[in-house]
């Protein structure tokens, strides 16, 4: 069987690197990756990192690009890819550009899709914009759901698509935890990390930030920056923000916290180091759905700065929290957690009902006919 596994930003990346591995191991299976290049160097550190070499390389970022330049070039380029394999079945991941015209492709050549991370809703189309319309495109086409949680199961089951779907977690906790485990192994690696960032004091908690969301650019960015702002007068809080490259994120974002004290905003980091800042943080401040399942199998706090989300189950948990992007309620919110030792103590349990580390396995079950194991998550409230 030929599986051509599609993927184009570094977290598609990092969520598929497990399932890479484990596709090129498997005898059954012919694996070969295309990968778009949306992010290119940031896409290249965590190829580098898992040993992961494209067969295809498409290489479709420009300058400026629209989202529907972006789709037109991918739908090109993929199908012309198509043609060449004729692979058996094709596999994205999530919510990108890249995924939904990836599927669409395989769609109208009649390839079967396999979506991992299938099934999560908000409901709003404008929220999270376009993902949430990305997404639902990919399910709609697929016919193996390869769902993270029982949620999203059941959502795929209400919208009544037709195809099969598998509760398998989410392979981003496999590979956080091989990277955790990497880390925690290797005291030469870990003085390496430490030693990127000489700036952090012992004395001081760490406060990590992640925000490049587009429905929040403009009013949603100043808010969020101003919010960063007045935390950044407390001098017992280090605010570190690796800041995206779009220059909506990054205009409001130096304009404001550039040369506050304490204030550390640097470049988008690797994912090795990224991992080791989320062991040291005391509270995750972000709006990324990848940090919002990572962060809790640390047992590391997250609040969101959106007003929805389409991974519901960690605030039925309790370990993360929708704040939005208003300036008072972020700066309420983290000042609770680092001031009120109870409410951080109920929110830092490490309780995870995004996976288990097996994920991978699960998902290669699926594709090889083998009995399926389903993921079920601990329950709320042990």
């Amino acid at each position: 069987m030929n599986i051509l596994t599609v993927f184009g930003t570094r977290p598609e990346a990092i969520k598929m690197a497990p399932l890479v591995k484990a596709l090129k191991d498997e005898p059954a299976i012919r694996s070969l990756v295309c990968v778009t290049g949306q992010h290119r160097e940031m896409l290249k550190q965590v190829l580098q990192l898992f040993g992961i070499v494209p067969d295809f390389d498409l290489s479709l970022m420009v300058p400026n690009q629209t989202l529907n330049a972006l789709s037109a070039r991918a739908l090109g380029a993929l199908d012309a890819v198509l043609d060449e394999l004729r692979p058996d079945r094709m596999l994205v991941h999530g919510d990108t550009t890249t995924a939904m015209a990836a599927s669409l492709a395989a769609f109208h050549r009649r390839i079967p899709v396999g979506h991992v991370e299938a099934g999560l809703r908000t409901y709003d189309l404008s929220r999270p914009w376009p993902e949430e319309m990305n997404r639902r495109v990919v399910d709609v086409v697929s016919d193996l759901l390869l769902a993270p949680t029982a949620g999203a199961k059941a959502n795929l089951e209400n919208e009544r698509l037709g195809g099969r779907i598998v509760v398998t977690g989410n392979t981003v906790i496999d590979a956080l935890l091989a990277i955790t485990a990497l880390i925690d192994r290797d005291t030469d690696l870990r003085s390496s990390l430490a030693a990127q960032f000489p700036f952090l004091e012992a004395n001081r908690r760490l406060l990590l930030v992640t925000g490049h969301r587009r429905e929040s650019f403009g009013d949603g960015f100043a808010a969020i920056c101003a919010a960063l702002r007045r935390l950044s007068q407390r001098p017992d809080l280090d605010i570190v923000y690796p800041v995206h490259l779009n220059p909506n994120v990054r205009e409001p974002v130096l304009g404001t916290l550039a040369n506050r004290p304490r204030v550390h905003l640097i470049d988008p980091l690797d994912y090795l180091p990224f991992v080791y800042l989320m062991q040291r943080a005391c509270i995750v401040l972000t709006d990324s759905g990848g940090v919002q399942e990572e962060a809790p199998s640390l047992g590391k706090p997250v609040l969101v700065m959106r007003d929805v989300t389409e991974r519901p189950e960690a605030v039925a948990a309790r370990t993360v929290r929708l704040v939005g992007t208003s300036e008072e309620q972020i700066v309420a919110s983290v000042t609770e957690l680092l001031d009120d030792q109870a409410a951080y103590n109920d929110v830092s349990r490490r309780l995870n009902p995004y996976g288990d580390g097996h994920a991978t396995e699960r998902i290669m079950a699926a594709l090889v006919g083998r009995r399926v194991e389903e993921f079920v998550a601990p329950p709320i409230g042990n």
